[in-house]
């Protein structure tokens, strides 16, 4: 390692946009050309991360500022962790894969509140972890619900499709609001998985040197 930040690709897309594969796909290709990847963990064992797992399956109610300032303090926990924090990792040179940033936020609950309140409940981890390309996966909302039903024991953050399109909407404002300091990239997910997964390594292969 040459102590030079490594790196940084976050996905971002709803449950059931495929970002999961893509992720897994990314990362075996860079891993084949020889570069060092770390995939993020799931960012749910902070205590700020077991609270939010109670508030979704119901456990726990809160309101909407609430949930979305756990958010920002799980990031922040993601972010830092002196084990397996991604800042640490991309300070050690490595590149890091993640399908966690403070975009995420801007989804799940906290649909009922004004963008910039939650973008700048978000702004420290911002600030620290500004990520060298943002790839949103874009799928239809109507199969995007589908895969959700498919997959979740639960549908823990979407009741139906009319909150899923809203939360969409949400991402789309937070990237207009973003657009001058974040590196957005919109990919199209309405296809098979090897021609997104083209796309994606297409718009990012030039963000990772040796």
């Amino acid at each position: 390692m040459n102590g030079k930040r490594g790196a940084f690709v976050a996905f971002e897309g709803i449950d059931g946009s495929g970002k999961g594969t893509q992720i897994s796909l990314l990362k075996k290709r860079l891993e084949a050309e020889g570069y060092p990847i770390y995939k993020t963990r799931e960012p749910n064992d902070s205590p700020f991360g077991d609270l939010i797992h109670q508030v979704m399956i119901g456990r726990v109610k809160t309101t909407n500022d609430v949930i979305a300032a756990l958010f920002a303090a799980d990031r922040l926990d993601h972010i830092q962790n002196d084990t397996n924090g991604l800042l640490m990792f991309l300070n050690r040179g490595v590149n890091v894969i993640s399908d966690r940033y403070y975009f995420s936020s801007y989804a799940y609950q906290s649909v009922d509140l004004p963008m910039d309140w939650i973008i700048s409940a978000n702004s420290l981890a911002a600030d620290l972890l500004r990520p060298d390309a943002t790839l949103f996966i874009d799928v239809d909302p109507e199969v995007t619900m589908a895969r959700i039903e498919k997959n979740r024991m639960t549908k823990e953050l979407f009741e139906d499709t009319e909150r899923l399109i809203e939360t969409r909407k949400r991402y789309f404002e937070a990237f207009e609001k973003m657009k001058d300091r974040e590196n957005i990239i919109i990919v199209d997910g309405d296809r098979a998985p090897e021609e997104v997964a083209k796309d994606v390594w297409e718009k990012t292969k030039d963000l990772f040197v040796r």
